[in-house]
């Protein structure tokens, strides 16, 4: 096994001391640095827009493939503007960084949360139904509902909407055509009155000549 395999470096010339040695570890460690910022927001500490279209591509692949559904939430935070208006920027970006690890607190590891721009977030759930992720959803906004933001000795609270949708095998989606579905689900909740979730209708979902809860009860009566 070399050294590189056993996860050691050993200096060239046998010398315990060694610059090329902390060269290239420095290089390294810098290499490893910069590759996590392209991909990571340097505000929420989510994964960034660019890195968000390469894991969603991903995501669909897998779902092309393998059959499994993938879930995307998009949430955007309620008159977010009005945060910063009334309590200045700073508190803005506190309100996105709160928000941010609220949401990776409550998602599972396998999920991709990712800052989609502004105050706007897009969550891509692997191997997730539509009713699974809308119960993420609305326990995700009854969490930030609930959530107090402390700023300057004094408390407020926002709201978020959001719209979730999911793609299944045989859609064939684009990331871009993926977000605009889920968009379109947020917009609705905004127009709705906000701080809600929307979605598509469930038996939208079924494959045709399913038979659904309420016909089977129908079908089954003496």
């Amino acid at each position: 096994m070399s050294s590189k395999e056993s996860g050691t470096e050993k200096c060239p010339i046998g010398e315990t001391s060694c610059v090329r040695l902390d060269e290239l570890r420095q290089a390294r460690a810098q290499i490893a640095d910069l590759s996590e910022k392209v991909q990571v927001d340097s505000l929420t500490g989510l994964y960034n827009y660019r890195h968000f279209q390469q894991l969603a591509e991903q995501e669909l692949e897998r779902t092309r493939r393998n059959g499994h559904p993938t879930a995307l939430i998009m949430v955007d935070l309620d008159h977010f503007k009005k945060v910063n208006d009334d309590w200045g920027h700073e508190a803005g970006n506190l309100t996105l960084r709160s928000c941010a690890s609220l949401i990776k607190n409550e998602l599972r590891k396998i999920d991709i949360p990712c800052r989609y721009g502004g105050e706007e977030f897009a969550l891509l759930l692997p191997a997730t139904e539509l009713p699974h992720a809308v119960a993420v959803a609305n326990r995700l906004r009854l969490a930030i509902r609930q959530m107090r933001i402390d700023f300057g000795g004094q408390q407020f609270s926002v709201t978020a909407s959001m719209g979730v949708d999911v793609s299944k095998k045989g859609e064939d989606l684009t990331p871009g055509q993926f977000v605009e579905k889920a968009d379109a689900f947020l917009y609705q909740a905004k127009i709705e009155g906000r701080d809600r979730v929307c979605h598509r209708d469930y038996e939208l979902l079924k494959p045709k000549g399913q038979v659904g809860k309420e016909e089977k009860e129908e079908l089954l009566k003496p």
